[in-house]
């Protein structure tokens, strides 16, 4: 590791510390050279798959422009950062557990409308609209009837 200051190559670790989660390893380091001590930071390296779009150009996946889509259904609904954090980070390992190295942007489209219709079903309605971009008013009709209907218990 380059000590910051100087620029010298040699630098030795004083102290080692995982963060409160488990996922940063936080180092302090010193300069053999310069003497002066910094910290570094190492986090797992994680690849999310690329994004094919529907006109199949390649984008990487971004996590704010999920994060913007929530946020916009959820918009003046009564929900917390946690809960979408959550929801996001469900979607997210839902990539990473299928390993494919890309994913079309409808499934991820989809992953978000059952996300959001755990969540809000007014924000579901929302995002279905303009997602599923409805020509008539029978299928968005269809949809509000969906949501509209008790969930079928379930008998033990």
């Amino acid at each position: 590791m380059k000590c910051p200051f100087c620029g010298a190559s040699d630098t030795t670790v004083a102290d080692t510390r995982l963060s409160e989660d488990g996922d940063i390893v936080r180092r302090r380091r010193r300069c053999l050279s310069c003497e002066r001590r910094f910290s570094t930071h190492e986090r797992a390296e994680i690849r999310l798959p690329r994004v094919v779009k529907k006109n199949g150009s390649r984008v990487d996946f971004d996590r704010e422009k999920l994060s913007a889509s929530l946020w916009l259904a959820l918009r003046k609904r009564q929900v917390t950062i946690e809960v979408v954090d959550a929801a996001i980070l469900r979607i997210e390992e839902t990539l990473l557990t299928q390993g494919e190295r890309e994913i079309q942007s409808e499934k991820i489209g989809e992953m978000v409308m059952r996300e959001l219709k755990k969540i809000d079903k007014v924000a579901y309605v929302r995002f279905a609209s303009v997602y599923r971009n409805f020509e008539d008013v029978d299928k968005f009709s269809d949809l509000v009837k969906e949501v509209s209907r008790p969930a079928p218990r379930k008998f033990q």
